[in-house]
């Protein structure tokens, strides 16, 4: 890009004047810019398709680079304790999502693997979440509802993997078309339909905001909105696993007040309450939470985090099979988890129309989490990482699994912090992880039939703790933030009441709120000197600030638009306390009141207890003790057309009273729209007595220009 230099006349002090030179860029026509770009993406070289399969897929530069002595024993040592961690919460997590533990499972072992040929972070850890599977279950419940499916019904398992055919699980069917033939759909098949498609669209969206560049989104996702919103979800986890804890069977809400309408359905069931899964639940909870917080007290000393959830699965499933907890106390089992691989089958292209709205919010927080997370745990271990490559891999994990009965998965926080705990140096983890998985899918899945339900919601429950406790902290937070603590108040409350999807929007609208509001009704201030210096602060905040005699210095701490430039005027007439609009009228009215006086005077009416002078002094109003007026523009960052138009018509307004506007410390984008908009006259002749490099320049300028009291000391 050429650039060339035109000098700009601008008094930035006492004489002699100083020159600022502006740079005036010379851009290259968007034509040939675009010609540029289209010959270097286009070509097609043996060294570009190389750089651009690389690109695609990190593995191919970094696995040839793999040190194999000093990364192995990590590497395996945090895959396996994910992969351990990974089973009991895959098959828990199918509970949020109204699927059966095997698709969960399926989702574990294919997110893993993608991610580890297309991620760009070393220690992520993708698959199953919770908030998102709890976003995919409210909208396969909603579907299946809607296709007349009862939701009530505890789904019969299927024993084989015919899952097309499979129309056991409920004794309605609908109709779907599959490959273009019309096939009778169950309510398993129905569900895991709807999920499949649900997920295919979103991994379409984050590719397409990956393609489109769009990664800035997730910018409005706030740490304020997202904790809220993780809250606020967790709050809803936890009431729909509240009747497995206790065994009941209630109606399973749908549509906003999911949180409040389950709770009185529990309190209203609450009698028939299964004895067996209520013991079961305490002692699996005591166990859990105990185990957790000696984790967490000796974490430092322990090289690993202890399997307490495999532990728990392990015992309880031993003993509801040996103690035939299902058959004696009527307990709900998780039942049959087939092994091997459903063959694999095209989402459901008719289901997508109903679920493509849905989708969207899905995509964002799935995306949102997942960046987040591997920008965070990069910068801790020094490295980088490519935020529109995570945008692919996190798309193309939801993508490719749909085709192979998956749900939607995003990065998770606490499975990432125990594999970075353990260890882990490079993504050679995830392939130990899904090679965990992998096991238990081909041999040990059927193992899990006798698993108590109510030991499945329990790890649910227990894994929310991180979430729950963030409750404590909001004293902390309003100490810090009280804007971001109601941002994360409105998040967490709307989620849990409203729903999680609404409760995210309205996050992040009220976030922006927030942000607007603050730039409606910014600080102000009148700045007064620091003694023997050249530095000028706001007299409100600070002491033994000096005035600068017959000025007033007012400063604006947001950029000048449309939505704050009422705000603007108001706030200089009431700190100057002089508004210009108003002050001519009034003296004309006081001046003609004074005359009417005058003349009652002369025909001897005297107004009472004052002579005539007085009288004239009281109508009159008081001059203004000021002759020049400087606004600090240091925060203000920019100007729209009400911004500049704003400024013209004050800059008119005080000059008929003959007090001078001087603007300083503007940035150059501000100059360059005040230039625009013919601030400083023709040509910019005035711009050398309007605009100042600094408050002391403005104000030296004002003194040798006898605008201030003369003998006046700056």
């Amino acid at each position: 890009m050429e650039r060339q230099t035109e000098a700009i006349k601008m008094d930035i002090g006492p004489s002699p004047q100083s020159l600022m030179e502006r740079k005036v860029h010379i851009q290259i026509s968007r034509r040939q810019i675009i010609k540029t770009k289209l010959r270097k993406n286009c070509s097609c070289t043996t060294e570009r398709l190389k750089n651009i399969a690389m690109d695609f897929f990190p593995v191919l530069r970094w696995l040839p680079k793999y040190q194999y002595r000093e990364y192995i024993c990590g590497d395996v040592m945090s895959g396996l304790v994910i992969g351990i961690i990974l089973v009991p919460q895959a098959i828990a997590y199918s509970l949020l999502a109204g699927l059966q533990p095997i698709y969960s499972l399926y989702t574990s072992f294919f997110a893993n693997i993608i991610y580890f040929l297309m991620g760009t972070s070393r220690h992520v850890s993708v698959g199953i979440f919770s908030l998102i599977s709890l976003m995919v279950g409210q909208i396969v419940d909603r579907e299946l509802l809607l296709a007349g499916f009862d939701l009530n019904d505890d789904a019969e398992t299927f024993s084989n993997s015919k899952l097309w055919n499979s129309n056991s699980s409920n004794r309605t069917a609908v109709s779907l078309a599959v490959g273009g033939l019309s096939v009778e759909c169950g309510k398993e098949c129905y569900a895991i339909g709807v999920a499949t498609a649900l997920t295919f669209l979103a991994g379409v969206y984050q590719v397409l905001m990956g393609v489109f560049r769009l990664g800035f989104v997730s910018m409005y996702l706030s740490e304020s909105v997202l904790d809220g919103f993780a809250t606020g979800a967790s709050l809803t986890i936890l009431t729909a696993q509240v009747k497995y804890l206790i065994g009941i069977k209630i109606p399973r809400s749908q549509g906003p007040g999911i949180f409040l309408t389950t709770w009185i359905n529990i309190f209203r069931n609450i009698s028939q309450a299964n004895l067996c899964d209520v013991i079961t639940s305490v002692v699996c909870i005591a166990v859990l939470v105990a185990a957790k917080e000696l984790g967490d007290r000796y974490k430092h000393k322990l090289k690993i985090p202890l399997p307490t959830e495999l532990v728990v699965i392990a015992v309880a499933t031993i003993v509801s099979h040996y103690g035939k907890l299902n058959e004696v106390y009527a307990s709900s089992v998780s039942g049959t988890i087939p092994t091997g691989f459903i063959p694999p089958q095209l989402p459901n292209f008719n289901l997508m129309h109903r679920v493509a709205a849905d989708a969207v919010p899905l995509a964002i927080v799935g995306f949102a989490f997942t960046i987040s997370l591997s920008e965070m745990f990069a910068k801790k271990y020094t490295y980088t990482v490519r935020a529109n490559q995570e945008m692919f891999a996190i798309g193309f994990c939801n993508i490719i699994p749909s085709f192979f009965h998956c749900f939607a998965t995003s990065a998770a926080l606490a499975k990432t912090l125990v594999k970075a705990s353990t260890g882990c140096q490079t993504q050679v983890s995830s392939v130990i992880s899904a090679a965990v998985v992998l096991l238990v899918l081909l041999f040990l899945a059927p193992l899990f039939y006798s698993l108590q339900k109510c030991v499945l919601a329990c790890i649910i429950i227990v894994s929310l703790r991180g979430a729950l406790r963030k409750f404590r902290d909001v004293p902390q937070r309003y100490h810090l933030n009280k804007v971001d603590t109601l941002v994360w108040c409105v998040t967490a409350f709307s989620s849990a009441l409203i729903s999680t999807e609404m409760g995210l929007l309205v996050g992040v609208v009220f976030s922006m709120l927030c942000v607007i509001v603050r730039t409606q009704r910014p600080r102000t201030a009148l700045l007064g000197q620091i003694q023997n210096t050249a530095f000028y602060e706001d007299d409100w905040e600070y002491e033994g600030l000096s005035p600068v005699p017959k000025a007033k210095i007012f400063r604006f701490e947001a950029p000048l638009y449309y939505a704050n430039k009422d705000f603007f005027l108001k706030s200089l007439y009431r700190m100057t306390g002089l508004d210009p609009t108003l002050d001519p009228a009034r003296r004309k009215k006081a001046e003609k009141k004074e005359k009417g006086h005058l003349k009652e005077g002369n025909r001897g009416t005297m107004v009472k207890g004052l002579d005539q002078a007085d009288t004239a002094l009281h109508l009159v109003p008081k001059q203004a003790d000021f002759q020049t007026i400087i606004i600090d523009c240091s925060s203000v960052t920019f100007l729209d057309t009400a911004g500049i138009t704003t400024l013209k018509e004050i800059l008119k307004d005080y000059s008929k009273l003959k007090i001078t506007v001087l603007l300083a410390c503007c940035n150059p984008s501000v100059i360059d729209s005040l230039k625009r908009g013919d601030y400083f006259g023709k040509n910019y002749k005035k711009m050398h007595e309007l605009l100042f490099y600094s408050i002391h320049n403005a104000v030296q300028f004002a003194r040798d220009s006898s605008l201030l009291a003369d003998g006046a000391t700056v």
